[in-house]
């Protein structure tokens, strides 16, 4: 069944997307808590998107894909592609938590990645990159983690969107902890932390508290 959901989302937007020369209204797909925010609506979409959120937030994927599939699908129908970009994107993001990382990458690889990039959405391209960090990143697919955080990195300091370039920094923490590099990773907090400052962006404490706490006992383990 997602098999042939996916095929029809591929086909809807290769078919829609060479037609249709607008570009993505400009929205910031995801918040400091991993939702994302959605600016615009169509009916049939918005239904299956709602039940979708319930169904995850009680803890019933299964139904959540399927949901998510079928907004993403009501969307594209619609030439509604900013939603249909942000439905992709939870899609994937419950295949993620599914653990099924194999079907999260593919969605937003082959589906949300370029459907942002074709219509020049900037900040669309920076969720799919870090959603791809998270995802290979728990993979174990390391060299790929880091290089989708870089590029996130790369592309916020383009378009000079702070905490996304901080909330790639804190993505390559991860990869390098992973790897036991525990001083490139300190080095990596202390960046972030001092640009946080600069910035004046206060929201990314509780997580560089919890990096720092997470580098000093893996490393206590080592000795």
């Amino acid at each position: 069944m997602y098999k042939l959901c996916f095929a029809l989302l591929c086909l809807g937007f290769s078919g829609s997307a060479m037609a249709q020369t607008n570009t993505f209204i400009q929205q910031e797909p995801l918040s400091n808590n991993g939702s994302i925010t959605i600016a615009v609506s169509g009916a049939d979409g918005d239904l299956y998107f709602e039940q979708a959120e319930k169904n995850e937030k009680n803890g019933d994927l299964n139904d959540a894909v399927t949901l998510f599939g079928k907004a993403a699908f009501e969307y594209n129908n619609a030439k509604n592609f900013s939603r249909y970009g942000a439905s992709l994107l939870r899609l994937s993001n419950v295949h993620y938590l599914m653990e099924h990382y194999t079907e999260a990458e593919q969605v937003t690889l082959n589906v949300a990645l370029k459907t942002y990039s074709r219509f020049g959405n900037r900040v669309g391209q920076m969720a799919s990159y870090n959603q791809l960090g998270k995802i290979y990143l728990a993979a174990n697919k390391l060299t790929q983690s880091m290089w989708f955080f870089t590029q996130q990195g790369i592309l916020a300091r383009q378009v000079n969107n702070n905490a996304a370039y901080i909330d790639s920094i804190l993505g390559l923490v991860q990869v390098k902890m992973k790897k036991k590099e525990y001083s490139l990773a300190l080095k990596d907090i202390n960046r972030a932390e001092l640009f946080a400052k600069t910035t004046k962006l206060n929201q990314f404490k509780g997580q560089f508290k919890l990096a720092r706490t997470s580098i000093a006992e893996k490393k206590s383990t080592l000795k």
